[in-house]
């Protein structure tokens, strides 16, 4: 059994793939301060109320926190008597490796999402990921991650504007019925909405020029269906496509060992 965690800025996701299908998938809030003992009493708490009988004995880590990595390395050695796996060290091998200007640190989530999506899809995509931050990661024909773009996220732009105008309410993010809105509330989520709408319409035309070829368009992260509501903007959504690249690289890792 493998345990895949995700660790973004905001959320940390656990999954439990048996080598066929995820046996379940839970979330909590990142902490870099939370000990293996918290994250193990946690863990076993959820498998035991939905029935989970998981033997875990490997695991894989991707994580944009650094600090958090060195408590999730003791939950692997302390509960699993395993070594874990993590995404951007040189001991976890990806199938392709990134082809960027030398010296440059690729965020490990952008790494997994680029080997997820090219096992699922080929080569030739872009993948745009909505989390903390708006990612664009572009994907080659051979599979290697070739560069992309970082915008600010849609949560993270709305609390800029809410803490910055006083005068301005915390909204939700939602499709408005119309572009033009008639109150405050209705206005931000407008110009939030169809201004992200926008970006990743421009953005990504923008990389098939200059790319010069057909890109497939992949939405990921959990404000990915919503704005697949804007104006037909993905070819597909992977809501689960960072936890696939992890099983994936895991599997690449055991098959080349």
């Amino acid at each position: 059994m493998l345990l895949a965690i995700d660790c973004g800025n905001t959320n940390t996701v656990f999954s439990i793939w048996d080598g066929s299908e995820f046996l379940a998938t839970w979330r909590t809030s990142t902490e870099w301060q939370r000990t293996a003992d918290q994250y193990f009493v946690w863990l076993s708490t959820l498998m035991k109320m939905q029935g989970i009988e998981a033997q875990i004995d490997a695991m894989i880590v991707s994580s944009t926190v650094p600090r958090v990595v060195f408590n999730l390395r003791v939950l692997a050695d302390r509960y699993f008597n395993c070594r874990p796996l993590v995404v951007g060290k040189p001991d976890c091998r990806l199938p392709v490796a990134p082809r960027v200007d030398a010296g440059t640190q690729v965020g490990p989530d952008r790494l997994v999402n680029t080997v997820g999506a090219w096992d699922r899809h080929g080569g030739d995509i872009v993948v745009v990921d909505f989390g903390t931050a708006t990612t664009f990661d572009v994907v080659d024909s051979d599979g290697a991650y070739v560069g992309g773009v970082i915008s600010p996220g849609v949560n993270l732009s709305l609390e800029a504007l809410h803490q910055a105008a006083a005068a301005l309410p915390h909204v939700d993010v939602s499709k408005p019925e119309k572009v033009i809105g008639t109150n405050t509330v209705a206005c931000m989520q407008s110009g939030i909405f169809w201004g992200y709408v926008g970006l990743v319409r421009g953005i990504c035309g923008r990389i098939r020029t200059e790319r010069d070829r057909p890109m497939r368009i992949i939405g990921t992260g959990g404000l990915a269906p919503l704005f697949a509501q804007g104006d037909m903007l993905f070819d597909d959504i992977e809501e689960d496509l960072t936890m696939h690249g992890l099983t994936v690289i895991h599997r690449y890792n055991k098959e080349t060992a």
